[in-house]
């Protein structure tokens, strides 16, 4: 069973959506949510829920992004209803044996295979044998440990304490309308929290305060948080403190790590459980074409050359955000009457905007980063560079994202493309040099899609007329001609030569 006691990540972003989208599923999550997408988009700064409104964000968490940018709007969910989905998903693949109720207790490999043990719940042990191992066992990993891999950096020294009560006056309550977040700025309980559903199921956590103080007295957290006495029911309570931390290496011959085995950042951003998504999408694709044999030796090097970068972008976004909490915006007089209270408000509304914005709208970060320096990565078209504004880009850059766009109604271009690589042929007067391309992909038994769409609406925006795209919709290669050695190309991009 998957605890629904600590939600952890709230926020399925945009960029995890479309890996949904991609398998297929969703919608089903959607179905699932216990928030409608279209529930809120707001995240609102206030003294209580009952008290003053100090400021406010609206189309936060790329919930509502610009129209085209994305084939998927982010999804408010508590992480337990994403992982109960894909247990499900996974549940209905043939190739796929779900163990639920047992544990990792020992790792070994050799150059041939990897070898699990397994304890069960009973003490029963077990071993299962494969070509490669990938933990995504969390920050406890055994199998981080078996291969004798560490986090490095370090941890924040200020106490959170978390909560998930039911309160089903509460909402009605709040005079602040809807929102997926309410920020907490008063003395009594600094704090951030929101609901998880619709029926009176809030999350809660209170900054600066540790386990013991906690514990003794919730009720007090939850009633300052609220501005008045609420009548409250405490379902389970989880203390923590943020962690700063990225694996010193993610591969150790056939071992992969993934997700929180291999890196933790603060909650603030909503990143860690999409950062993790993103790692097994890209480790995912790779041992793919290994085990069908396809990919070349350089392609499963390239796993942690290619995270590592975006991990360590993250985490530095998330300590950021971390910086600045509840109990650092805290403002006297902010529920005062007159014009000292409207200074004091003002005055808070500017710092919030000015100190907080970037955590809300952060989809260059989500979308836009690229992996650069990645040996199977071609040279061709604009490079992909770092970028910190959240300003979209359109045009198809080696190692990046393609930008996404509609092709028509509820139809994106991502959902065109192939389960290999796909060819995306932009202008008339390519055929030879796609046959060339194609032919070359054929003869080393690499799945290619061909799309042949002269479309201007296609390539005045990707400025490129040959672009040629990942399984995770991040663009290998991109020109205006054909390479004149189409060969090089795909050995490149499968991993099997340098270009």
């Amino acid at each position: 069973m998957v605890s629904h006691a600590r939600p952890r990540c709230k926020t399925i972003n945009v960029r995890s959506m479309e890996h949904l989208r991609r398998w297929g599923i969703a919608d089903r999550l959607r179905e699932r949510a216990p928030l409608p997408v279209d529930w809120s988009q707001d995240i609102v700064f206030c003294t209580a829920l009952t008290g003053h409104e100090l400021s406010r964000f609206s189309g936060v968490l790329g919930l509502l992004p610009e129209a085209g940018r994305c084939a998927e709007a982010g999804q408010q969910a508590p992480q337990y209803v994403l992982e109960e989905l894909l247990r499900d998903v996974a549940g209905e693949l043939a190739a796929v044996t779900l163990v639920t109720g047992s544990r990792v207790s020992g790792l070994e490999q050799d150059p041939d295979e990897v070898r699990a043990e397994i304890t069960s719940a009973n003490g029963a042990r077990s071993v299962i044998a494969g070509e490669y191992a990938v933990g995504c066992d969390g920050p406890r990993s055994a199998v981080r440990a078996a291969i004798g891999a560490d986090y490095v950096g370090g941890q924040a020294l200020r106490p959170n304490f978390g909560m998930v009560f039911h309160a089903p006056e509460l909402m009605a309550r709040t005079v602040h309308g809807r929102a997926v977040q309410y920020w907490i700025l008063n003395r009594e309980a600094p704090s951030l929290m929101g609901p998880i559903d619709l029926h009176g199921t809030w999350w809660i956590i209170a900054f600066g305060v540790d386990r013991e103080t906690g514990e003794r007295d919730p009720q007090r957290i939850i009633d300052g948080a609220a501005g008045e006495p609420v009548r409250a029911q405490v379902l389970s309570t989880d203390p923590w403190t943020a962690r700063m931390q990225l694996v010193d290496r993610a591969r150790v011959g056939r071992v992969f790590l993934a997700g929180d085995a291999a890196h933790l950042n603060p909650p603030f951003g909503g990143h860690g459980l999409n950062t993790g998504l993103g790692d097994a999408v890209d480790v995912g694709w790779k041992l793919d074409a290994v085990l069908r044999g396809w990919g070349g030796p350089c392609l499963l090097d390239s796993y942690e050359l290619e995270r590592r970068p975006i991990q360590s972008r993250v985490i530095a976004a998330a300590v950021a955000n971390n910086r600045v909490l509840a109990t650092d915006l805290l403002t006297d007089d902010a529920d005062a009457p007159g014009v000292a209270g409207d200074r004091a408000r003002a005055g808070a509304h500017a710092r919030i905007q000015a100190s907080k914005r970037a955590e809300f709208h952060a989809l260059s970060l989500v979308l836009d980063l690229a992996y650069q320096g990645s040996p199977v990565i071609a040279a061709g078209g604009p490079g992909p560079g770092l970028r910190d504004d959240d300003d979209p880009v359109s045009e198809a850059r080696p190692g990046a994202r393609l930008p996404h766009v509609w092709t028509g109604p509820e139809c994106s271009i991502y959902d065109a493309f192939g389960a290999g690589l796909t060819m995306l042929a932009l202008e008339a007067g390519h055929d030879s040099g796609i046959a060339a391309i194609a032919a070359a992909a054929r003869a080393r038994s690499v799945p290619l899609r061909v799309l042949v769409t002269p479309d201007h609406a296609l390539r005045d925006p990707y400025r490129a007329a040959l672009i040629l795209v990942r399984p995770d919709q991040h663009v290998a290669w991109c020109g205006a001609r054909a390479p004149a050695d189409p060969g090089a190309l795909i050995d490149v991009v499968r991993g099997a030569a340098a270009m």
